[in-house]
């Protein structure tokens, strides 16, 4: 039989962003939960390193969100993990969020379900991710160890990781589709000075080749249209991200692209859902402005409950 549980604010997604409106939420003497479709922790669990995150210097991702999950911890908030969503229902006075195992209603939701990697959209990309399609340099570069790859983006993520990268392979390109980099100078800087690395400018990706595992990266440059075969053993697209939004996609107002758009209290087009951190349409999307979002959006939702005068007692702790 299939478990009910009611609280006053649930949350979608266990990243920083997630986390943090636990805590705030938890503190305004909520009932609160948070649900995620694998474990917590969110993509800062795959940095070796972070280096902007106040107060720690150099920091691991996954040290730093078992910290984030600890401070949870003190609040008793009800966690539920590895949860495969099957509907979600924003627009009812009281949000239902069912999935296979339980039912949850609540009065307030806060959409801190993230973003994912982009895809290229490519020949080649489906076919060979997991044989040398990656997009995870933490996860999987040391497979590359001795080997070429190629990198495809010129932001902070891509470059990072080109770096990140040369731990391992021999040789790293990286394909930008300009002719300067968006990093921020400071990592611009680091890589040019790594002599592992190598830029192509001006060049988008065509095509992924080769038989089992990834031999050949087709390439075009956009000034000259010309096309070129790079012989590489691994790709890794960071092109930017699109936001996790399949579930209740439609149901609230959102961007071109899908990213949700909120207000400065982080409330959304329906009343008592906020959306918060990279899911929702925002500047800038680091961990730090994640929790800083998933503070503001938790300290809203605890005011819309006061304002309608309907807090559940918070005197039970559940678990599935």
């Amino acid at each position: 039989m299939i478990k009910t549980y009611e609280f006053d604010t649930v949350i979608l997604g266990g990243g920083p962003a997630g986390l943090s409106a636990a805590i705030y939420a938890a503190r305004g003497a909520c009932s609160t939960a948070i649900i995620d479709t694998s474990m917590l922790g969110g993509q800062p669990t795959n940095y070796l390193e972070l280096e902007n995150y106040p107060g720690f210097g150099i920091v691991d991702g996954f040290d730093l969100m078992e910290k984030f999950e600890q401070h949870v911890d003190k609040f008793k908030v009800a966690k539920f993990p590895m949860q495969e969503i099957e509907s979600i229902d924003l627009k009812s006075q009281i949000k239902i969020i069912t999935t296979k195992e339980a039912t949850f209603k609540a009065k307030t939701v806060i959409i801190a379900t993230g973003a994912q990697s982009k895809k290229l959209g490519i020949q080649g990309e489906k076919e060979f991710i997991g044989r040398g399609v990656s997009y995870c340099a933490v996860c999987d570069g040391a497979f590359y160890r001795d080997k070429t790859v190629a990198v495809v983006g010129g932001g902070n993520a891509a470059v990072e990781e080109a770096i990140y990268l040369t731990k391992f392979a021999n040789k790293v390109y990286i394909i930008h589709r300009r002719d300067t980099l968006r990093a921020d100078k400071i990592v611009q800087e680091r890589a040019f000075n790594n002599e592992k690395i190598e830029f192509i400018f001006d060049t988008i990706p065509k095509e992924i080749l080769g038989e089992n595992l990834v031999s050949t990266f087709v390439l075009e440059n956009i000034k000259t249209n010309k096309t070129s075969n790079l012989q590489v053993d691994g790709v890794f697209p960071y092109i930017g991200f699109s936001p996790n939004v399949d579930a209740f996609n439609g149901q609230l107002n959102q961007d071109e692209t899908g990213f949700i758009i909120t207000d400065e209290t982080m409330q959304t087009s329906i009343d008592g859902v906020f959306a918060v951190g990279d899911v929702r349409k925002t500047p800038l999307r680091q961990v730090i402005t994640a929790a800083s979002d998933g503070a503001v959006g938790a300290v809203y939702a605890v005011k819309y409950l006061e304002k309608a005068g309907e807090k559940i007692e918070k005197s039970t702790i559940y678990k599935l």
